[in-house]
């Protein structure tokens, strides 16, 4: 039963500010692993199948915190929540900074997923604390913080990496993460649950997702090798169905599931499911394979650049995506959902296709990667407003929920199939793979991203003005 609560406590700038300065340490740590990716592999002997699994880990333990943080954040405070979360990605942080292996790596990118169930919560405290007005000014100085955390974390971490060490790339970000923790928590006031009654966690389906989604990128990690381990394989591959099926059943008998499948026989919430895997994929394997591309040596095919080198690459990239959710968001109201999904397709299909056909320049693959960027923005914020509109408003959590699983599942794909078609094609004692692995990952991608235009026609044209 609900309880009458006394109103929260007004911030001030120095508290907002507060929670920007965390969003920008979390958006650059976030951020490092992706220029300085060919580095690791090199530093710590890794295939990459492996290096495409490292790139992807923080998204799968974020997928599987975020809805678990809400819930937390409603029964206990977001303000509490929150500071313990930046606890497990501080300890994530310096887990990586400190790593010796890849395994001891791997688990700091697990711990450091944690923040991205962080940001919303962040978004949660700000509006119990701010008239509406100034709350969503705030959400957006949080949000553009944020992503220009990602912005710096970029460009950064290849001068950190090789001017000092890889241990300081993440140790940084982390001590910033740390200090700006620190500041939250002595600036901002304690805020009164949403509820006062039980909030009941559905262990057994996060337990069941989590086991899902491992086992499925350990089936594509080790699928370069199927002919040498074919039991070992055959053996995961019943594992992940054993999990998937038992997810399933549980899901469609808990009262109070962590995701519930019955919305998934809505048309607009399947389509949009199926739409953002497909373009997932497709991103993903561009987003693995154009930096492992660079980093190829002048002496083969590539461009051999270092790691500082290919973050500044990599920027235009960086600001298209942060200049397509508004540009997709304006489109959207103009043009209508549909509409601005099928662009969004023709322009991500058209763009790998011309990276697969031209790649001899460093410019081919820079203005490449910023038009998926921005098709990519552009074709989520058009499917997440169709998907928001198209439930009633007490849904909205729940059809999120559904997408954000798919969204993470098709980036997981899609990297592990970039990282199995190089680590194929990379001949015995040698570390460069052949070239037509590259070509052959932007065709695939460009491919199934087209494949999207068949669910598109069938989509709603979405309410315009």
């Amino acid at each position: 039963m609900t309880t009458t609560l006394d109103p929260p406590v007004r911030i001030g700038k120095a508290a907002v500010g507060a929670v920007g300065l965390l969003a920008l340490a979390t958006g650059a740590l976030e951020s490092v692993v992706t220029p300085t990716l060919p580095l690791l592999q090199r530093e710590l002997d890794m295939t990459a199948a492996q290096g495409a699994l490292l790139s992807i880990v923080l998204l799968i333990t974020g997928a599987l915190v975020t809805p678990v943080a809400g819930k937390f954040g409603d029964r206990l405070g977001g303000k509490r929540v929150l500071t313990r979360l930046m606890a497990v990605v501080s300890t994530g942080g310096l887990v990586s900074a400190l790593a010796p292996n890849l395994p001891v790596l791997l688990l700091g990118q697990v711990l450091q997923g944690a923040m991205v169930g962080a940001l919303p919560l962040s978004f949660i405290v700000v509006r119990k604390h701010l008239p509406e007005g100034d709350a969503k000014v705030a959400i957006g100085v949080v949000s553009g913080l944020f992503v220009g955390g990602g912005m710096a974390g970029t460009l950064a971490a290849g001068p950190v990496a090789e001017t000092l060490s890889r241990h300081w790339m993440f140790a940084l970000p982390t001590c910033a993460v740390i200090g700006s923790t620190l500041l939250v928590r002595r600036l901002l006031p304690h805020d009164p649950p949403a509820r006062s009654e039980h909030v009941r966690m559905d262990w057994a389906g996060l337990g069941l997702l989590c086991g899902a989604l491992t086992t499925l990128m350990l089936v594509l990690a080790l699928a370069p090798d199927m002919a040498s381990q074919p039991l070992v394989l055959g053996a995961l591959v019943v594992v992940l169905a054993a999990f998937v099926t038992g997810w399933t059943v549980v899901e469609r008998r808990a009262a109070f599931p962590m995701i519930d499948l019955r919305m998934l026989a809505r048309p607009a919430i399947w389509k949009a499911c199926v739409l953002t895997f497909v373009i997932c994929v497709g991103t993903s394997m561009a987003v693995y394979l154009v930096p492992q591309l660079f980093a190829v040596s002048t002496d083969a095919y590539g461009f051999g650049a270092s790691a500082t080198e290919i973050g500044f690459f990599l920027l235009p990239g960086a600001v298209a995506a942060s200049l397509a959710g508004p540009l997709g968001g304006l489109a959207t109201r103009r043009l209508g959902s549909r509409r601005v999904v099928a662009a969004g397709v023709v322009m991500m299909a058209a763009s790998l296709a011309a990276v697969a056909a031209m790649h001899t320049e460093s410019w081919h693959l820079v203005v490449g990667k910023a038009l998926i960027a921005l098709a990519n923005g552009l074709c989520v914020t058009a499917m997440m407003t169709s998907t928001a509109t198209s439930v009633d408003p007490a849904d909205t959590g729940i059809a999120s929920s559904l997408v954000l699983v798919t969204r993470v599942v098709g980036y997981a794909v899609g990297a592990q199939l970039g990282g199995a078609l190089l680590t194929a094609a990379t001949p015995a004692g040698s570390d460069v793979p052949a070239e037509s692995a590259f070509v052959t990952g932007f065709v695939i991608a460009g491919a199934v991203t087209a494949s999207a235009l068949f669910v598109t026609r069938t989509m709603r044209k979405g309410v315009t003005t």
